[in-house]
């Protein structure tokens, strides 16, 4: 038994990480966010290495549609079903294959809204102690889209910004909904 936990926090480790840094090129590319900027300090010398083994095998048969990178998101699929089979082949579960491909695709969403609530808090913790820096800007980047219509919904408060609250609380509602269909 404890060998097994063993291996799921390290399987679970492992493909949230990469699925994570698949599913944020898949983001960035959706935003129009050039990756290969050739900046040494540039998100994209991180992502790009970590996520090219799956992702450009895959962008060869998977073309984009439009700014949609497919072939990062398929890649964030796979490596998240990956996981759900070997942790279901070690733990002796009956394999069926409908059952783990719906549950990669709600794991896969789990990870996506615990990613985003990640960039939330940091966009908010970063608005306080980081504002002007490099990763302040690329942070506000990816949440910007998320609260802007929010701030078109809710009252301006003056310096009191709600946006975040109620993005948080949007996301968490939405990982209970993912929680109970697991």
């Amino acid at each position: 038994m404890m060998l097994i936990q063993i291996a799921n926090l390290l399987l679970q480790v492992a493909v949230s990480i990469v699925a994570g840094a698949c599913l944020l090129r898949c983001y960035l590319q959706w935003l129009a966010f050039n990756l290969a900027s050739g900046q040494r300090n540039s998100i994209g010398a991180y992502l790009l290495p970590l996520t090219n083994w799956i992702v450009l095998p895959l962008r060869r048969i998977i073309p984009s549609i439009g700014r949609f990178d497919v072939a990062s998101f398929v890649a964030a699929y796979l490596l998240v079903l990956g996981k759900i089979i070997v942790l279901s082949l070690i733990v002796g579960a009956t394999p069926f294959a409908a059952s783990w491909l719906i549950f990669a695709l709600i794991d896969l969403l789990d990870l996506t809204l615990s990613g985003l609530v990640g960039l939330v808090l940091a966009s908010v913790i970063l608005s306080w102690v980081g504002a002007g820096s490099q990763i302040q800007y690329l942070v506000s980047l990816l949440v910007e889209p998320l609260l802007a219509p929010i701030r078109r919904v809710i009252p301006n408060l003056g310096a009191l910004d709600l946006s975040p609250l109620v993005l948080l609380l949007v996301l968490q509602v939405l990982q209970i909904v993912l929680n109970n269909l697991k």
